[in-house]
Parts: structure tokens; C-alpha cells; sequence
């Protein structure tokens, strides 16, 4: 496809933005009834990777209102995903972290889902992945501007 002009970009992210949709569609499809959302997934990776964080934070880092966050993490602590206790510094305020029960359910997740996608890329010829390897640090740049 030419991206030389408007027009092109466009067209290039209306291509795009049906693509990586029916993406996600496809993979959260994959996830037994009563599995933990795309967003309560999101939550624990992102606690998972940089700690402990605040509501509040955590909606902002996910771009979600407060009020979407709360329902999330009032379903990961039910099933004890994650963990609240006060905050140190501010008891008004509240802290939550990630269990070893959310760490499991957070790989076994992962490893579900990177099974299916390396299946399903094992149908591809070695050119095809380079390409789509070599367009990956473009779309995180694409994911991180929006």
C-alpha cells in the first residue's frame, strides 16, 4: 500500500484499526466464560511489572475512569488477584498489590495466548514474521501516541 499522501495515511488507519481489532476481538474470544477480563489482565501485567500502585494511579495509567478501575479491581481482589492495604504514606489512600494468585493466573493467561499466536504463526513462511517482527516497535510507538 502507497502512504505517500493524506489520503494514504488514511486509508492506512482505517486498514489498520479493523485489523488490530478483529485481533483483539479474536484473542479475547479464545478465554474460557468467567476468565479474567482484557482490562482485569492489563491490571495485574501492569502490577506485575512496576509494583505496587494506587487506584488512582492505575486508572490513569490505563486510561479508564476511576469508576471503570474500581469495578475492575473490586473483581481481582473478590477472587484475590490482588491485594489493598493502606498506604504508608497516606492512610486516606489505598495501595494495591499483585497476589501469587494473580502472578499464576496472569502467566497461565499469557502462556494460553502465546501458544495460539505461535501456532497460528508457525503457518507463516519466515519472511512473513520478520515483517510482522520488524513492524513491532512500530506499533507500540503507535500504541504509546494515542
Amino acid at each position: 500500500m502507497k502512504v505517500d499522501s493524506p489520503n494514504d495515511s488514511a486509508r492506512l488507519a482505517t486498514e489498520l484499526r479493523l485489523a488490530v481489532g478483529r485481533l483483539t476481538r479474536r484473542l479475547r474470544q479464545a478465554h474460557a466464560v468467567g476468565d479474567v477480563s482484557l482490562s482485569g489482565v492489563s491490571v495485574l501485567a501492569r502490577l506485575a511489572r512496576d509494583g505496587c500502585e494506587s487506584p488512582t494511579s492505575l486508572a490513569e495509567a490505563e486510561r479508564v475512569r476511576p469508576q471503570a478501575m474500581a469495578s475492575t479491581l473490586a473483581l481481582l481482589e473478590q477472587r484475590g488477584l490482588v491485594r489493598r492495604s493502606p498506604d504508608a504514606a497516606d492512610g486516606r489512600r489505598s495501595i494495591l498489590a499483585i497476589t501469587d494468585e494473580g502472578r499464576a493466573v496472569l502467566a497461565e493467561r499469557r502462556s494460553a495466548s502465546v501458544h495460539r499466536l505461535g501456532a497460528i504463526l508457525d503457518e507463516f513462511t519466515a519472511q512473513e514474521r520478520a515483517t510482522l517482527a520488524s513492524a513491532l516497535p512500530l506499533l507500540d510507538r503507535l500504541a504509546e501516541r494515542l
